[in-house]
Order: structure tokens, then sequence, then C-alpha cells
């Protein structure tokens, strides 16, 4: 069954998409709850409480760095927050170790785009060692002509940069490119650069990722055919 869509009857895209650009953790692969446990474990070394009660949300999709003064609520220094940073990529990387699993449906609608000779690229916060490790790892790296990660750009999200990188590296032009991404700042990036936004709802509700700028959602990519984003 294909995911529902709330939106309206038509939920194709008016003009020729070719590209496919995935954000990697929430919609490739299912890293949520690492991503929870170290910025908790990462605060309870601090010996400190989060300025936001749901304080995770603000971290996803920003790299470290950026999203340690929105966790502590404060203002910290370049030094400090790379320092934090590398220690919350650590504790992140001993909870991975658990094991990760892809998000329902991601390795068959690549399969897909992959047959239909459709473009490919991630776009993502984390660091190029930390993605092209766990996309191995679940056989995923594969299926990627270009991987933009948060050492190749300045600014992370919602700076468009990631995105525009990877529609160059493409070869593709921005409104030929759909993003697929579960954070706000995401979908806003996917805009700013003029490319359509498809949100997943793994951190995010529908009303969150839509009123972000998602033209619309899925709850995973179990049954998402591309006819239905890219019609012929």
């Amino acid at each position: 069954m294909a995911p529902s869509l709330p939106q309206s009857a038509d939920h194709r895209f008016p003009s020729p998409v070719s590209a496919a650009i995935f954000d990697m953790d929430g919609v490739l692969i299912d890293s949520g709850a690492h991503h929870r446990h170290a910025w908790r474990a990462l605060l309870a070394e601090l010996g400190t409480e989060p300025a936001h009660p749901e304080h995770w949300r603000l971290t996803i999709g920003r790299p470290r760095e950026e999203a340690i003064p929105l966790l502590l609520g404060r203002g910290v220094s370049g030094a400090e927050a790379r320092r934090l940073g590398r220690r919350k990529r650590d504790l992140y990387q001993e909870r991975a170790q658990t094991g990760m699993e892809p998000v329902p449906g991601v390795p068959e609608f690549l399969h897909a785009l992959e047959r239909q000779h459709v473009a490919r690229a991630v776009g993502t916060s984390a660091s190029r060692w930390d993605a092209e490790r766990l996309l191995d790892d679940l056989g995923l790296l594969r299926f990627f002509d270009v991987v933009v990660t948060a050492d190749d750009v300045m600014l992370g999200k919602p700076d468009p940069e990631v995105w525009a990188q990877a529609a160059r590296r493409l070869r593709v032009t921005p409104a030929h490119c759909v993003v697929f991404e579960d954070a706000p700042v995401g979908i806003q990036a996917a805009r700013a650069a003029g490319m359509r936004a498809i949100g997943a709802t793994t951190a995010h509700t529908d009303a969150e990722l839509l009123a972000a700028g998602a033209d619309r959602t899925i709850p995973d990519f179990q049954g998402l055919e591309w006819s239905s984003i890219a019609p012929r």
C-alpha cells in the first residue's frame, strides 16, 4: 500500500523532476533513537538540563556545532562547540554499535531509482566519515552518485548550500530536484535552494513539515513510486 499523503488528490509535481536528494539521519537511516540517547548522555555529563523540553528536536538536521548552543540555551565559543560536538559524536558512535536499520522501504525505493536511472545524492549534516561508514554498513552507499556532508559546506541547514552542492555535482538544475527530508530546517533549506521537498514524518509531524514548505509528507518509503513524483 502506498504511503498516505495528507494533501490534495493530485500529488504530482507540476514541473519535471529528474534527481532525488536525500537527507541521511531519519530519512535513509533510522538513527533518531541513537542521536537522542547521545544528546541526553552529553547533557548528563555536563550536569545540565536542556534549554528546551523537546531539546532533541532543536538538533535535528543541524551540524553538531550549530546544535550545541541551541541545546544549552547559551552562547558557546567555537572551540567549546567543537569539543562538545566531538564528544556527542563519540557517544553516538558507541550507541550505534548496537546496530541500525534503514527506514522502512528505503532499499526497495533506491533499487527502483537505480533501475530507472534517476540521479541520486545524499545531503547530510553528518561528517563524511560518519556518513560513508553508516551508509556502507547498511549497503546503501553504492546507490549514490554524490554524497555531500558537513565537511563540504560552510553553513549547515537551513542554509541551502548542502542541497545546492548536491545538485551541482549531479549536474541537475535545482528546479528538477526533489529533496527527502525529516527536519523543518532541511525543508526550508531545500525551498531556499529552489527545490521541491517531501517530508518524512520520522521525527516531526505532517503539520510541522508542511508548514516548513514540504509539498507533501510520507511516513516512510514503503510502496512509494517514483512515477507519483516524476510522472512521464
